[in-house]
């Protein structure tokens, strides 16, 4: 997993691309047919810079973001306060969450669990998730698939550019273990015109829809749904990003 250290100073320019409000609206969608109308107490795991607990929060939830980014969760908070929500933040590993009480819905989004490096290391965060859901509670969350990963992603390089920052993403794919190294250079326009260089390395590791199911039951969670890309349709050969949608039918606090 990545401290994200220098990519947390581009990341909300970098992700611009992606409709926050759009993405925690379908989370809501999902919430509202597979879930309980009273419970609102969200747990967003790996929230990065909150974007994604500012929607929530704005659609009602009581969120606690979880990040284990120092410098993600200090953009994060600059924000909340920015825009004057009620959002508690915690500076925690996912693989080691812990709350002061249980949660009605978690949400990990935007490939967070690709970040985990071993199947053991997702069994850590499910069984984590698991203990601190109320009973019937949901687990929403998304992955890349191993076609993202074998065929999109692979070993191609990306480029992008902003007004600020000049950004190259190469990435390695290890086709045994489907695991993408993936390293960035950032280049930030200087007041004099002249640029500074940061870099960054992390990598994400793509796993089966047949062993996330397994880790699911066997952490204590119902399978409710899986749906391809942000819709309500099932994934596809070529579907890049699957979400899921749990319950939790036992957990740690109730003899499991």
């Amino acid at each position: 997993m990545s401290g994200y250290s220098a990519f947390a100073r581009y990341y909300d320019e970098l992700t611009a691309n992606i409709d926050y409000v759009k993405r925690g609206e379908y989370f809501h969608s999902l919430i509202k047919k597979f879930g309980k109308t009273d419970g609102k107490i969200l747990l967003d795991l790996a929230c990065g810079t909150g974007s994604i607990s500012e929607v929530m929060a704005e659609l009602g939830y009581d969120v606690i973001g979880v990040d284990n980014s120092d410098e993600m969760l200090g953009i994060a908070i600059e924000k909340k306060f920015d825009k004057g929500l009620n959002i508690q933040y915690l500076c925690q590993d996912m693989r080691k969450i812990d709350m002061f009480g249980t949660v009605d819905v978690t949400v990990c989004a935007l490939d967070s669990i690709n970040h985990l490096s071993s199947l053991n290391d997702v069994r850590k965060v499910f069984e984590g998730v698991a203990f601190f859901s109320e009973i019937g509670g949901l687990f929403i969350f998304d992955v890349n698939t191993l076609y993202k990963h074998r065929r999109i992603l692979a070993d191609n390089t990306f480029t992008y550019e902003t007004n600020n920052v000049y950004c190259i993403w190469e990435n390695t794919l290890d086709a045994v273990t489907d695991e993408v190294r993936m390293h960035l250079e950032f280049f930030e326009r200087e007041e004099n015109g002249m640029y500074s260089r940061s870099s960054d390395d992390f990598s994400e590791k793509a796993y089966s829809e047949e062993k996330l199911e397994k880790l699911l039951e066997e952490c204590g969670f119902e399978l409710l749904a899986k749906y391809g890309d942000d819709t309500y349709e099932d994934p596809a050969d070529t579907t890049q990003r699957i979400v899921y949608t749990a319950r939790c039918v036992r957990n740690g606090q109730s003899g499991f």
